[in-house]
Formats: C-alpha cells, structure tokens, sequence
C-alpha cells in the first residue's frame, strides 16, 4: 500500500502504568497494510536536532517503514518521491513521542525523515526489506521544502546526509501507484 498513515494504538492504563498492542498483522492488514515486516532497527539520537534523513533504498530493496518514538519527542517526515505523482516532492509529518505512542508507516516511495524534539530520543522502525547498501539512498534534508522545528543552533547531520542531492536532482526509480498523499489529516487506529 502507497499511503502514508498515521498509526494511534491503543492504551490500557491502571495504576501500575499502560499497556499497548504496538503491532498486529490482522489489525494493520485492516487498515490496508499487509507487508511483511522482516527487520527492527533502533536508533538513539542525542542532541535536540538531530536530523535523521531524507533516506529510502530504491528498488529492488525498496523498504516500508513503520516508525515510532520510543523515548523522547521526533518530527516525523515522509516526502512523496514517485515518479509522475500528482503529489511529488510533497510531505506529511506527524509528532511522534513516547507519551502519545503513534507510529507512521512510510511505504516504498516515500522518503523518510525525522528530527529530534527532545534530547536523548529512541526511534524504533520495522522495515520491510534488508538493508542492501547498494539501494541505499536519499535526497537532501534541505530540499524539499520542509520548515523544520530546528533549535537556534540548526541540524545536527550525518557527512552522508549532507552529501545527498537535492529533490530537484533526484531522478526517481518509484513508480506511482495512483495513491497520492491525503489532503486532510493523518490517521488510522488500531482496534
């Protein structure tokens, strides 16, 4: 599936804190994301605006990503990068923090990016590829039009992240699959 969602598990809280079902083939098949996951990745991102992105891996190793914040508070970014899409080069963003718990899942075709709100952020995704460091790529943080919520001292960035090119000199290996991005607001719930 080609749309970006926003993900709200439920909580089951008592006295002793909360419970929450994270992930759940049937619940996500039902909101219409039936991928197979095939690896977790964890990343812990120390200083306020660390700047995590904009990455994807290109076919055949395309990879969905499904991301939540596990400790702290992140900007959430997924740039629309398929070839011929009324919406390319567009975003949607979604705060994610441990205290909300929502996840959003990114599918192939998306570039994907976060940015820390907090200090000493945990970000935890399923993907549904490998890693394949011959499909590695991404597009620059900077071009694609995003205000990002940076303190006063800017982006803390990886040398990769600051050698990738810009949106305007990508050119795009996804396909369009006729699902461009919502208009209106995120959403999806698990039951």
């Amino acid at each position: 599936m080609s749309r970006v969602t926003l993900i709200k598990p439920r909580r089951f809280a008592d006295e002793r804190g909360w419970f929450s079902e994270t992930y759940s083939h049937r619940a996500m098949a039902a909101l219409g994301i039936a991928d197979a996951f095939v690896q977790d990745n964890h990343s812990l991102s120390r200083p306020v605006g660390t700047l995590r992105g904009l990455h994807f891996q290109v076919p055949p190793h395309g990879q969905g990503k499904l991301v939540r914040c596990t400790t702290g508070r992140i900007m959430d970014y997924a740039v629309d990068v398929r070839r011929g899409s009324p919406t390319y080069g567009r975003h949607v963003s979604a705060e994610l923090t441990a205290a909300n718990g929502w996840q959003l899942w990114v599918p192939v075709g998306f570039a994907h990016a976060f940015v820390t709100l907090e200090p000493d952020c945990e970000v935890v995704y399923k993907v549904t590829d490998y890693y394949a460091p011959e499909c590695d790529g991404g597009i620059r943080w900077d071009s694609a039009g995003i205000d990002w919520p940076l303190p006063p001292g800017g982006a803390v960035l990886s040398d990769k992240d600051r050698r990738l090119p810009a949106l305007a000199d990508f050119d795009s290996p996804f396909p369009y699959d006729g699902e461009p991005l919502p208009r209106s607001r995120l959403s999806g719930r698990l039951p």
